[in-house]
C-alpha cells in the first residue's frame, strides 16, 4: 500500500480524494485544507484524519506521497517543502508561475530521487495517446505543420471576482487553458523552441487575457499555430484539439475522436489509406474507478505505480511541465495586447 495525503480539498482535490479514495493500492493518511468549514465536513463525513495546517499533517501523517491541489502562486512553497520531508510528489498544473521556481522543484525532485507528477490529464486520454503512437511511428512521414486549439465558457461576462482574473495567482488563459495544449504539443511534437509572435486579448477580463494566438516553433523548426479562447460560448465544456500535417497523411484530434488520413497504400496496422476515424470509446484502457473521464484515474494510477517502480517516471514528470512552463514564459516575452 501507498500511504497517501492531500493538500486542497478545492475542486480538483476533491476529484483526486475520491480517486484515491478507491484505489486498491492506497491509504489516505491526511486531508489539509485551510478552510475550516471544508476540514470540518471531512471530519464528520469521512474517516480521513484532517488537518487546517499542511506542515502540521507532513510532519505527523505517515505519508509517502503527497497530491497538491492548491491554487498555482502556492506551489513552489508547498511543493518545496513536501520533497524536503522526503514525499513522492503530484502537484497539479501548471507546476510554477515563473520558470525560475519551477527549475527549483525539477531539480529538487531529482536529487532527492522522488517521483513528481503534474496534473496534465491529456496524455492519459485514449486519443491523444493513439495520436503520439502514429507520430512516433513515422506512418505520417515528415511533418509539416500542426496547430494546437482549446475552446471553451469559462469566462463569459464583464465581473469576475475569483483567481482566474489574478495573474499573480495563475489567472487567465494562457496559464489556465492554453498550458494544456502547450503541454501536449511539446509531448507529440515537441519540444517548442521559440516563439515568433503571440497576441494575448483580454475579451471580458479587465486583468487577464481571454484569448491567446500564437506561432510556435519546434526544435526540428517545423512551426505552428496555437490558438485558444475560453470565452468562447458555443461550446459547452472545454474542448482540446490538435491537428498535425505530414507528407504521407495528416492526424484531427480531439478528446473524443481520431481521424486520420494516410495518403500512401503503407499505413500502421489497423488503419488503410484514405480517411480513417476512431473513437475514444475504442481506445481507452479501462479504469478501476471512474470519475469524469478514464484519464483522471489513469493519471493517478500511473503516479501510484511509478512510486511502486511498476512504471517508470516519464510521463508528466515535472522536466516535462517545466518545459511548459518555459513555453509560457516564451509567449509571455512576445505578446502584444
Amino acid at each position: 500500500m501507498v500511504n497517501v495525503a492531500l493538500i486542497g480539498a478545492g475542486k480538483m482535490g476533491i476529484s483526486h480524494l475520491a480517486i484515491l479514495g478507491a484505489h486498491p493500492d492506497v491509504q489516505v493518511t491526511g486531508v489539509s485544507d485551510t478552510s475550516k468549514m471544508v476540514v470540518d465536513a471531512f471530519r464528520k463525513f469521512s474517516k480521513f484524519p484532517c488537518y487546517t495546517d499542511y506542515e502540521k499533517m507532513l510532519d505527523e501523517a505517515p505519508a509517502d506521497a503527497v497530491f497538491v491541489a492548491v491554487p498555482t502562486k502556492y506551489h513552489a512553497v508547498m511543493v518545496k517543502k513536501v520533497l524536503e520531508k522526503g514525499k513522492h510528489v503530484f502537484a497539479e498544473k501548471p507546476l510554477c508561475l515563473t520558470v525560475g521556481e519551477g527549475q527549483e522543484l525539477v531539480e529538487l525532485a531529482a536529487s532527492k530521487k522522488l517521483v513528481n507528477q503534474v496534473g496534465y490529464h491529456n496524455k492519459f486520454v485514449g486519443t491523444f495517446r493513439e495520436l503520439k503512437r502514429i507520430v512516433d511511428s513515422g506512418d505520417l512521414g515528415e511533418i509539416f505543420h500542426f496547430a494546437g486549439e482549446a475552446y471553451g465558457p469559462v469566462v463569459t461576462r464583464p465581473k469576475q471576482g475569483n483567481w482566474r482574473a489574478d495573474p499573480s495567482e495563475g489567472g487567465g488563459c494562457l496559464m489556465d487553458y492554453a498550458s494544456h495544449v502547450i503541454d501536449l504539443i511539446n509531448y507529440t511534437l515537441g519540444p517548442i523552441t521559440a516563439v515568433k509572435g503571440a497576441v494575448l486579448k483580454p475579451l471580458y477580463s479587465k486583468n487577464v487575457e481571454d484569448s491567446v494566438s500564437a506561432l510556435l516553433e519546434l526544435s526540428s523548426k517545423v512551426t505552428g499555430i496555437l490558438l485558444v479562447n475560453w470565452s468562447d460560448i458555443t461550446y459547452r465544456k472545454m474542448s482540446t484539439s490538435v491537428t498535425i500535417q505530414g507528407s504521407k497523411g495528416k492526424i484531427i484530434c480531439d478528446a473524443n475522436e481520431l481521424k486520420v488520413y494516410f495518403n500512401t497504400e503503407e499505413t500502421p496496422a489497423g488503419y488503410t489509406r484514405g480517411w480513417n476515424v476512431k473513437y475514444v470509446t475504442d481506445l481507452t484502457e479501462q479504469v478501476d474507478f471512474y470519475l469524469r473521464g478514464e484519464e483522471y484515474s489513469a493519471q493517478i494510477d500511473y503516479f501510484i505505480k511509478a512510486i511502486q517502480k511498476k512504471v517508470p517516471n516519464t510521463i508528466n514528470n515535472f522536466q516535462s511541465a517545466w518545459q511548459t512552463d518555459k513555453v509560457i514564459s516564451l509567449i509571455k516575452n512576445n505578446t502584444t495586447l
